[in-house]
C-alpha cells in the first residue's frame, strides 16, 4: 500500500478518536449534571469579598444567621453593622465548594471589620416629651426617689415601678404610696409648734374635741403630676446619662405654660405669686384680656401663666391649720335697667377672722387648690354688696366708608371766620354725597338745618350718649325716628361754616363733647 494511503488512514484513525473521546465526556459530563442535578455554583460576597461557594443559593440566609448568631455572643449590647450581602450564580464545575464551618467564619470575620455602633441595654424614662436614659432599674427609682424627696422631707412616700394597666405592651409607670397607713392615735401632734401657740392649740383642741381623730396634719397624698413611662431600650453610649445628670434634667426648673383659672378672691399680684411670676409677665402673656393692672378679672376667667417647673412634677395635699383675716366673696345684684359699665356699692365690706383647717394642694411650690374642712369663725365678716347692670352698652363706629381724617378733636387754628378754633369734633374729608351712617342706634333729636353746622342731624342712644353728623347735604331722616348702627341717615355735603366736602362727627356725654376717637371701635 503506498505510503500516501497509510498517512491518510493514520489521520483518519486519530481523529476517530479524538472525536470518540469527546463524545465520551459529553456523555460523563451529561451523567454527572444528572446525577447532582445542577451544573452551576453560587458564589457568596459579603461587602464585597468573597466569602465562600455554595452549590445552592437558598442556604446563604441561614449561613449569615449563624455568623450573625456568633458576633451577637461575644457581647450583650446591640451591636449594628454594615452589611451588605450579593450571590453570584455561575455554571462552573470546577470551582470547589466550600464548607460551611469556614463560610461562617469568614461571615463573621467581615462582620467584625465592618461594625460601626455598638448600643448598650436601657432603661429609657420618659415625662411627656422629655426622655433621660440611664443603665439599670435601680438607677431609675433612685432618679424617681430623688425627684419627690424634696417635698417628703420625712420619706412617707415610697415609689415602685410596675406595668402599666394602660398599655399593652410591656411598659412600666410608677406607682406612689404612703409607707405605713396605720394609725393608732398614739403620738400625734394635732398642731406643729410653728403653727399656734400652745394656749390657742389648748383651746382648739378644746373645740376639736369631739372630732379630734379626723385631723392628721401633714402630708395627705402625694404623687407626681405627669404620667412616667419606663421602657427596656437600647441606646448609643453618648445618649446614656449617669445617675447625678438625669436628676439634674429631671429635677431642673425651666418655663413652662399653662392656663391658670382665676378663683374668687384673686388679683393679679395674687395669680402672680401663686405662679411664681409678676404682673407684667402676666400681662405679656394676656394683652387682650389684661390691657393693663387695673384691667377687671372675674372667677373662671383663664389666664396663660409661665412658671418655672421641673421635668417632673410633684402633686401633693397637706392638712394644715391656720388662722386669717379673711372677706367674704363679693354678691351682685343685678339690675337689668343699667348697662354692664354701670355699677353702685350698696354694703361696705367688713373684714372678718377665722380659724381654719384645710386642704391644700400643691404643684410643686404652687398652690392649686384649698378645700377649707373646718373653720371657726371668731368675726363675722361682712360681704360687699355691688348692684350692677346687665346690658351690654351701645358701640359706636365711624359714620362714613372711607375719608381722609382732616381735622382732629382740639385745639386749632380757626380755618375760616365764624369757625371755633376748639374743634368739638372730628372731620373726614370727603366727596358731596357720601353715604353717612348711624354710628350708633337710637332715635333721632333733631333733623334740619343747623347753623354753623349746615344741615345736620343729631340722635340719642340708649347709654344717654349723642351723636352729631353736621355740614351735610341732604338728610334722609326725621325727628323721633329709630335708627339702627349703620342705617344710611344722610349724604355728606359742604353746608354751613366748611372750607370744603367733609363730615363732621361729634359724640356727646351729658351734653359736653368729647374726643370721638376715644369711645369708637
Amino acid at each position: 500500500m503506498p505510503a500516501r494511503f497509510i498517512r491518510i488512514i493514520k489521520y483518519h484513525h486519530v481523529a476517530t478518536m479524538l472525536i470518540v473521546g469527546l463524545i465520551a465526556f459529553i456523555v460523563d459530563f451529561g451523567s454527572v449534571g444528572k446525577v447532582t442535578g445542577r451544573t452551576s455554583r453560587v458564589t457568596i460576597f459579603v461587602n464585597g469579598n468573597a466569602v465562600g461557594v455554595v452549590e445552592n443559593a437558598e442556604v446563604v440566609e441561614r449561613l449569615v444567621t449563624e455568623a450573625r448568631k456568633k458576633l451577637a455572643r461575644e457581647s450583650s449590647d446591640l451591636v449594628l453593622i454594615n452589611c451588605d450581602i450579593r450571590t453570584n450564580e455561575k455554571t462552573d464545575v470546577f470551582n470547589q465548594i466550600t464548607d460551611e464551618e469556614t463560610i461562617i467564619n469568614n461571615i463573621y470575620r467581615v462582620f467584625s471589620e465592618n461594625v460601626f455602633k455598638t448600643k448598650e441595654p436601657v432603661y429609657e424614662v420618659k415625662i411627656n416629651e422629655f426622655t433621660v436614659n440611664l443603665r439599670t432599674a435601680d438607677e431609675v427609682l433612685k432618679l424617681l426617689i430623688r425627684a419627690k424627696s424634696q417635698y417628703d422631707e420625712a420619706n412617707e412616700y415610697s415609689v415602685d415601678l410596675i406595668p402599666d394597666p394602660t398599655r399593652e405592651l410591656n411598659v412600666l409607670t410608677t406607682s406612689m404610696y404612703k409607707t405605713s397607713e396605720s394609725y393608732n392615735g398614739e403620738n400625734v401632734v394635732l398642731f406643729p409648734k410653728a403653727g399656734a401657740s400652745d394656749k390657742f392649740g389648748r383651746i382648739f383642741d378644746s373645740a376639736l374635741k369631739q372630732d379630734v381623730s379626723q385631723f392628721h396634719f401633714g402630708v395627705k397624698n402625694l404623687d407626681f403630676g405627669e404620667n412616667v413611662e419606663i421602657v427596656q431600650a437600647y441606646a448609643d453610649p453618648a445618649r446614656i446619662s449617669t445617675l447625678d445628670e438625669a436628676i439634674a434634667l429631671v429635677t431642673k426648673e425651666t418655663e413652662k405654660s399653662r392656663i391658670y383659672e382665676v378663683e374668687a378672691g384673686d388679683s393679679l399680684s395674687l395669680i402672680a405669686q401663686k405662679n411664681n411670676t409678676t404682673i407684667d409677665n402676666l400681662m405679656a402673656l394676656n394683652p387682650e384680656t389684661l390691657p393693663s393692672e387695673k384691667a377687671m378679672i372675674r372667677p373662671g376667667d383663664e389666664l396663660k401663666v409661665n412658671s418655672p417647673e421641673p421635668e417632673l412634677s410633684v402633686i401633693r395635699t397637706e392638712e394644715v391649720y391656720y388662722e386669717e383675716n379673711y372677706n367674704k366673696p363679693i354678691e351682685y345684684v343685678d339690675n337689668d335697667d343699667w348697662f354692664t359699665n354701670e355699677s353702685k356699692v350698696l354694703t361696705e365690706p367688713v373684714e372678718g377672722f377665722r380659724k381654719v383647717v384645710a386642704d391644700i394642694t400643691y404643684r410643686n411650690d404652687s398652690e392649686e387648690s384649698r378645700d377649707i374642712i373646718y373653720e371657726d369663725v371668731v368675726v363675722e365678716a361682712i360681704a360687699k354688696v355691688v348692684e350692677r347692670g346687665t346690658k351690654v352698652p351701645p358701640t359706636y363706629l365711624k359714620p362714613i366708608s372711607g375719608g381722609r381724617l382732616s381735622s382732629g378733636f382740639g385745639k386749632r387754628k380757626a380755618p375760616k371766620r365764624g369757625a371755633s378754633t376748639f374743634h368739638r369734633g372730628i372731620d373726614w374729608a370727603t366727596p358731596v354725597g357720601t353715604a353717612v351712617c348711624a354710628s350708633s342706634g337710637g332715635v333721632v333729636s333733631r333733623a334740619g338745618w343747623g347753623s354753623g353746622y349746615g344741615y345736620v342731624v343729631m340722635i340719642d342712644h340708649p347709654d344717654g350718649k349723642q351723636t352729631r353728623y353736621g355740614h351735610l347735604s341732604k338728610i334722609l331722616v326725621k325727628s323721633g325716628q329709630s335708627v339702627k348702627q349703620g342705617q344710611k341717615i344722610a349724604l355728606s355735603g359742604n353746608t354751613g361754616v366748611s372750607t370744603g366736602p367733609h363730615i363732621h362727627f361729634e359724640i356727646l356725654v351729658n351734653g359736653v363733647q368729647v374726643n370721638p376717637l376715644k369711645y369708637m371701635q
